[in-house]
Order: structure tokens, then sequence, then C-alpha cells
């Protein structure tokens, strides 16, 4: 958390000329860390607030003030490591360890909708079975990194 804050701290999105200066730095990016931290019904802007201690609005402009200046940063927060790197290393035997072996090289995948199957699988069936009780396909892209990779 401490190396979030250092790299957005000095982002424009928190520096105003008003009369009502914002909540610092640190505070905003805890707002925004409790409030992206749940999902669902389990937490409101309301429950936010009260939480803090600061008004509905003030959870939505802490919200949008912290977006903006991680995305911006972007690049700096989210990256490949590098094909030799002990965290690649990591991430091929973690892809290992749990999927088919047509997967074994890849160390990042994306997950997104879910396609309900009629049956079970006759392959690999038990690695269709999903968390809602169903044997499913996820619409999944799996990024292969050392066959992208470039040699210097």
């Amino acid at each position: 958390i401490d190396d979030i804050l250092d790299h957005i701290s000095n982002h424009p999105i928190f520096q105003n000329q008003s009369n009502n200066p914002q909540h610092p730095v640190s505070i905003q990016l805890t707002i925004f860390l409790n409030q992206v931290g749940h999902y669902g019904n389990s937490i409101s802007l309301k429950d936010v607030a009260q939480w803090a201690g600061v008004s509905v609005g003030s959870i939505v402009n802490c919200t949008d003030c912290v977006m903006i200046a991680v995305l911006h940063a972007h690049d700096q927060f989210i990256c490949f490591p590098a094909d030799n790197s002990e965290d690649a290393d990591l991430a091929r035997k973690f892809a290992k360890s749990c999927t088919c072996p047509e997967w074994q090289g890849g160390i990042l995948a994306i997950d997104g909708s879910t396609m309900n199957l009629f049956t079970k699988p006759g392959y690999y069936g038990e690695m269709f079975y999903d968390r809602k009780s169903n044997y499913s396909l996820s619409c999944q892209v799996t990024f292969l990194f050392f066959i992208f990779m470039c040699k210097n």
C-alpha cells in the first residue's frame, strides 16, 4: 500500500486551488481500497461514508481521484515479468500445479463469462466444475508469455 501511495501522491488530481482542501492522499487511498475491497450488496456508499466518517459525496470524489491516479500509473503497476525472472518461474509453476498440460506455459489468464455445459466433459471433467456447481466453459484468454518474449 505504501508503494501505491508513493506512486500516486504527486499526481495533479490531488492538487486544487480551492478554499476547501482535499482529504490527504493516504485517507483517499484507504477509502478507495475499502470500497473496492467489497462487492455486491456487502457494502454501499453510505456504509463506506459511515465507516470513514465523511459524506457520500466525499466517497465518490475520493474513489474517482484515486482511480484516475492509479490508471495514470497503470504501466508502473501492471507489467509482465521478464521471461527469466523469478516471478515468471513462480507463475509457470503455479500454472503447472493447477491446470491441464496445454496451459502450463502460460503465466496470465483473464476470466470472463461462463457458458454452462449439458454434461461433464470426458477429458479433464473436474476442471470444468465451477463455483456455481455447474460444468461450464469460461470465455478465457491465456497469454503464453514465453512464446512472445523478444530476446535481446
